[in-house]
């Protein structure tokens, strides 16, 4: 598996709806919605459409007893009709309310269910994905598939249920109804509908389109709308909120305009159902008219019959509504099913094995990755971490090192060579077994919008509170965390943005302590923190390290002098190694860095002693 493959082909663009669907493969998609959604709330859905063919009855039923009310009551001026009438009419239109409140709460009940279905399957799906593809999607993009398309989708189900069942079969009902009292009558006035099919199909392909390109915006602006909000420290120290309001402006006006088409496109389809529903009213009271004048039928059967048109205008409204809702929900569908069909760049192999107890021998062998095809990050790089030592990268920024930290733990997989631990490559690992070995704290710290407790027993599942004290104590964190308003159950924050940057780094600390894994991954772990705190927690972090595998990235040369084994790393390559003892005599270009750095610490110094005095 090559990095291009892990990191350049998994992006949002591949799998976002851009183009209009083809139209022929609506049924296609309503299959796939039927089979992986639907389907298992089957039984649900026919007591739904249960009531709502007793909606329909009732409905129909109400339209037929229009003929004996008009001829018993008003026209033969029957007494003793008034009251079993009256009572038919109220137990039709109480059965009409009853079944229709029953099909309501059972479709919302459906269709909120395969809310929450799809939502948690697309997470589940999302988490297997590898880190690669999560740096190559934007969040917002990500957080529209939970909200807007399945959200989309599931107006699509309940509309197109709802529609097909108690929408059609009030329809039917009452065309029933309709060639009951006078089947030429009937004929007459059905045949004109079918005359909107096609314009109502060619609305509903035009409002997937359109559908389609308004959640691709509305991603883009729920990833802007983070951006910004994340980074309003940096907006306003730049002053840049004019060009960030600019931008959102122009993402706000293009979803404005794609609405108003959205709009537009189904609000055709109204002045053509009523353009046709009056053909069909004038046809049958002209035509009906003549009939009765003529004794062909009854006042009561024309009334019956007019009122079953009347009824049987709404529902046929919302049928022809259908189709643009339908695509609506079906482009949602549609970048939903995508996604889901995206499968990770890093499998776990079908015979992966466990490691079982680790202990901690790393070797990197002629390994070679690039991020970017043809710009290799690690060129051809052999190392070796043995068990229970301590061996520090060092080298510019740039020069590879974090890369092979992302390497060991197989956030990403190697172009060339291998990586193993303890002899077996990471590749035949489980990956319950490799990331339970390791425990990383990185520059880039990463706090939930959760307590302090919270984010610190995350390093450890189910761990105790004297467990979760102790690692506090031990990363120098708990004398600051009994200090806030709510010591243990204060709330950190979205990443942790109520604490400070040392705050945090030692609440990552905290954490990896917490783990207690076998190897320990630190990439600048201490960059954050002031020299006093580095103090603290040094005799901490060197009781942690002793008889385990560590791996340390450092900035301050002078944090890595006590390491087992020092790897030079320069442009994806091992150019020294050595101990801190053995690369100063060898005069190299480790000396150089730590004399440069030294050099700049003691002008530091000096400057602050100036200040001072």
């Amino acid at each position: 598996m090559s990095a291009s493959s892990s990191t350049g082909c998994q992006t949002l663009n591949d799998i976002t709806v851009k183009n209009p669907p083809r139209h022929d493969s609506t049924y296609a998609l309503m299959r796939r919605l039927w089979r992986e959604s639907i389907r298992s709330y089957s039984g649900w859905l026919v007591l739904a459409v249960f009531c709502m063919a007793m909606m329909a009855g009732a409905t129909a039923f109400s339209a037929w007893l229009m003929e004996p009310v008009v001829n018993q009551v008003f026209i033969a001026e029957n007494r003793s009709t008034l009251w079993p009438l009256g009572a038919v009419v109220f137990a039709t239109f109480l059965v009409k309310g009853l079944a229709n409140y029953s099909q309501a709460i059972l479709m919302s009940f459906v269709g909120l269910r395969i809310i929450a279905d799809n939502q948690n399957r697309l997470y589940a799906h999302l988490a297997r994905m590898d880190i690669g593809f999560f740096h190559n999607n934007p969040t917002g993009k990500l957080i529209s598939r939970f909200t807007i398309d399945i959200n989309n989708m599931r107006m699509a189900v309940s509309n197109a249920l709802t529609g097909f069942g108690k929408d059609l079969l009030s329809f039917v009902g009452l065309v029933a109804v309709m060639f009951v009292k006078d089947w030429q009558l009937a004929a007459t006035s059905v045949l004109i509908f079918p005359l909107a099919a096609l314009p109502i199909l060619r609305l509903g392909r035009r409002m997937r389109k359109v559908t389609a390109n308004t959640q691709e915006e509305m991603g883009l602006f729920t990833t802007l709308l983070g951006q910004t909000f994340q980074g309003i420290r940096m907006v306003k120290a730049y002053g840049m909120e004019g060009y960030e309001k600019s931008r959102i402006a122009g993402i706000v006006d293009r979803i404005f305009l794609l609405n108003l088409k959205s709009a537009k496109t189904r609000a055709l389809s109204s002045p053509i159902m009523e353009t046709l529903g009056g053909v069909a009213v004038c046809v049958v009271i002209i035509y009906g008219g003549y009939r009765v004048i003529e004794g062909a039928t009854t006042s009561g059967a024309f009334f019956a019959f007019i009122t079953a048109l009347l009824l049987a205008y709404e529902p046929m409204k919302r049928l022809a509504n259908l189709n643009a809702s339908l695509q609506e929900g079906l482009a949602g569908a549609e970048r939903m099913f995508k996604l889901l069909d995206t499968e990770p760049a890093i499998h776990e192999k079908p015979d992966a094995v466990d490691l079982g107890s680790v202990k901690g021998h790393i070797q990197l062998e002629d390994v070679r990755f690039s991020y970017v095809p043809g710009k290799p990050a690690l060129d051809g790089i052999t190392l070796e971490v043995s068990a229970g030592k301590r061996v520090a990268l060092v080298g510019a920024s740039g020069a590879g090192k974090s890369t092979i930290l992302n390497l060991i733990p197989r956030f990403y997989d190697v172009d060339k060579g291998r990586v193993t631990v303890d002899g077996t490559d990471v590749r035949d690992i489980t990956f319950a077994s490799l990331f339970g070995s390791f425990a990383l704290v990185s520059q880039e710290i990463t706090l939930f919008d959760d307590t302090v407790r919270a984010n610190i027993a995350y390093g450890r599942a189910g761990a105790e509170e004297d467990e979760i004290i102790e690692a506090a104590k031990n990363a120098a964190a708990h004398d600051f965390i009994v200090d806030l308003p709510d010591g243990y159950d204060t709330q950190v924050g979205e990443q942790g943005v109520k604490l400070s940057g040392g705050q945090r780094q030692r609440l990552a600390i905290a954490r990896a302590m917490l783990k207690n894994a076998s190897v320990l991954l630190l990439d600048e772990a201490t960059s954050a923190l002031d020299t006093e705190s580095e103090r603290q927690i040094q005799a901490a972090m060197d009781k942690l390290m002793q008889g385990r595998t560590t791996l340390v990235i450092a900035h301050r040369l002078s944090t890595v002098t006590g390491a087992d084994l020092i790897y030079v790393i320069d442009k994806g390559c091992v150019i020294e190694q050595g101990t801190h003892v053995e690369l100063m005599v060898r005069g190299g270009n480790y000396q150089r860095l730590y004399n440069l750095q030294f050099a700049e610490e003691a002008e530091t110094s000096d400057a602050v002693r100036a200040a001072e005095a």
